[in-house]
């Protein structure tokens, strides 16, 4: 009876894990397809007809349409990661666009996201910090203010 409790145990641990890695798996797939995709439409690009640039131009899209699929299942899936947590600010909630510039007590270390690989955001380049302002996700240049890329609810 033992036995038959612990492999329940470990059944039930290790499906939802295989399940995630299949999930992650799939997006890394769709992405690595989508630079596949820009590539050679860079090729058409230089080489092609219209026809085969238009028809490349297709592919792109569809490329990109998956990957956002895939992205809109792992978050459902991981939704707690995703979490918006017990989260403050000493400031009121602005819908930021791209282009703004903030304050730097918007922006300052306190809010940045420690671990963008977490989120599967971007690396952000020299002088960029994600950072996190209620439940969107700003990239920012530290050194002038101005907001580079806007995720709105990016947390539940």
């Amino acid at each position: 009876m033992r036995k038959l409790i612990l492999l329940g145990l470990l059944a039930a641990t290790v499906v939802p894990s295989v399940a995630s890695a299949q999930s992650y798996g799939e997006a890394r797939r769709s992405e690595r397809q989508l630079r596949e995709e820009k590539r050679d439409l860079r090729q058409a690009q230089r080489y092609g007809d219209r026809r085969d640039v238009r028809e490349q131009r297709r592919d792109v899209r569809e490329a990109r349409r998956e990957v956002r699929e895939d992205w809109r299942d792992y978050r459902r899936s991981h939704r707690n990661v995703y979490r918006g947590g017990n989260w403050r600010a000493p400031f009121r909630y602005t819908a930021w666009n791209t282009g703004a510039r903030l304050r730097p007590a918007y922006y300052s270390s306190r809010y940045y996201i420690a671990d963008p690989y977490r989120y599967r955001l971007p690396r952000p380049g020299a002088n960029l910090r994600w950072v996190r302002h209620y439940n969107d996700v700003l990239l920012v240049n530290v050194r002038t203010g101005r907001v580079m890329q806007v995720h709105r609810g990016f947390f539940w």
